[in-house]
């Protein structure tokens, strides 16, 4: 374990310079083409320092790009999931740079020249991302093997973490996993044998102790968080007395936040709503020519302080797929929803017309999911705090949509909620767009709940704290 720490202060230097040679790389494809055929395309080819402005404006664009993607979290994300992010930071990168050589040589006629020149340097990008980061992993990972970890629980079963992290084998090795109750000696005597420590649901008062102890032999340990140390997370640090005091003002969004937010949600969702109406337009044909049903159906939701609205949707289920009205969610396979309904759930284009409820202002574009009234009971009754996520108005993406699943338990949303809300920034907001774009190609955020998992819904032995 030692050595293993000696090893730790390498991995992010390691990782920082693997993420700089990669855009170092694409950047100088781009200075070679942009030399070789862009330059002199234009009116008046640049001199020296405006070749160096366009180089310099392309590095710093291709950063941003591949930061809001995730495309610089080498060595730490899933190799297929950088590999994805990179490819959409590329060709969002290149649209942008052929709209802008277009746009200063004026030589519209060289359209399709500009574009092949774009489309060969995009192929050269992706070639070497997929390249570098297939190598750089299996490099990566037989340098610093799987953490062999402990995980240590108390009244919930472990099992469903565990197999979350299992998904993750190149990080994360569970060697055992030992219940709290078996003695508070025993278990320090074994984290002492591991590299890692996972806490999973202790209760405050043992999970204390525990943190402490790892904290004096410097062991990593990675914990569950409860909904209290959530907002404890965010609270402002009072320096006013030799006693430090943490304030949790408890609120939501300020009025500022609030106010960027809504000219954020007009002028983004007016904007997509043009962009989107081709898209529509063809999807509303397919839903109305598969079985000649409505193509739009609405719902009653709930959003901000309880307040509930009708959300609008492109059918993706059979007509009258709820009889009497009674809410039934989506399952695995689910026998009612259309083949259309399959292609438009799978690429989200049955959420476009809830633009429309943006810009009416029942919606925001970033926020939690916007529940059906009776489902928001039936989650009440087994987690009282599920409310919580109403201090901001309900979204058509955020942080749950984005980093869960559509099967991740409520009481996980809940919390992904919360940490949105009580971290909020015009930057976050910003970023999960971003990230919502990556996700539709990501299938496993789309599934439906499983049978088991539906059934969960009305226990209350998955959501002890």
């Amino acid at each position: 374990m030692n050595q293993r720490k000696n090893f730790e202060q390498y991995k992010r230097m390691l990782r920082f310079f693997a993420a700089m040679f990669l855009v170092a790389a694409q950047t100088a494809v781009f200075a070679f083409c942009w030399y070789r055929y862009f330059n002199p395309e234009l009116r008046k080819p640049y001199e020296n320092k405006g070749n160096l402005l366009m180089i310099a404006v392309y590095l710093v664009l291709l950063f941003v790009f591949l930061a809001a993607f995730g495309g610089l979290k080498i060595g730490y994300m899933k190799k297929g999931n950088i590999m994805l992010s990179q490819i959409l930071s590329i060709v969002a990168m290149h649209v942008i740079v052929l709209v802008q050589i277009l746009l200063i040589s004026g030589k519209l006629y060289r359209l399709s020249r500009l574009a092949g020149v774009t489309f060969v340097m995009t192929l050269v990008d992706i070639g070497i991302a997929v390249v570098f980061i297939h190598f750089f992993h299996a490099l990566y990972y037989r340098l610093f093997p799987a953490r062999k970890m402990l995980l240590i629980y108390q009244d919930r079963p472990p099992e469903p973490l565990m197999q979350k992290m299992y998904a993750r084998r190149d990080k994360y090795n569970i060697c055992e996993h030992v219940n709290i109750e078996s003695g508070m000696d025993e278990v320090k005597e074994l984290i002492l044998k591991y590299d890692g420590v996972i806490l999973c649901d202790i209760h405050a008062k043992k999970r204390n102790n525990l943190l402490k102890y790892c904290y004096r032999y410097g062991i990593r340990v990675y914990t569950t968080p409860k909904i209290s140390d959530i907002i404890l997370k965010s609270a402002e640090i009072l320096p006013l007395f030799d006693t430090p005091l943490f304030l949790s003002r408890n609120q939501g969004l300020s009025f500022e936040q609030k106010l960027i937010k809504r000219i954020m949600d007009i002028v983004i969702s007016a904007v997509l709503l043009v962009v989107a109406s081709p898209f529509m337009l063809i999807t509303a044909a397919a839903v109305k020519v598969y079985d000649r049903g409505p193509v739009i159906f609405k719902q009653e939701r709930v959003t901000v302080e309880g307040r509930r609205f009708f959300v609008y949707k492109f059918r993706s289920m059979i007509v009258n797929a709820e009889k009497d009205g009674v809410a039934v969610l989506a399952t695995q396979h689910d026998s009612r929803i259309t083949p259309v309904g399959r292609v438009i759930r799978a690429a989200r284009l049955d959420e476009l017309p809830q633009l429309y409820n943006i810009l009416r202002g029942d919606m925001s574009l970033v926020g939690p999911r916007p529940e059906r009234p009776e489902i928001m009971e039936k989650y009440e009754d087994t987690i009282p705090e599920f409310s919580y996520r109403l201090k901001v108005k309900a979204g058509l993406t955020g942080y749950a949509q984005v980093y869960g699943k559509y099967n991740t338990t409520a009481y996980d949303k809940l919390k992904m909620d919360l940490m949105y809300i009580e971290n909020y920034s015009l930057l976050m907001d910003l970023r999960l767009l971003f990230m919502t774009f990556k996700v539709i190609f990501m299938k496993e955020s789309t599934e439906g709940l499983s049978k088991e998992q539906l059934e969960e819904l009305i226990s209350k032995e998955h959501v002890k704290k």
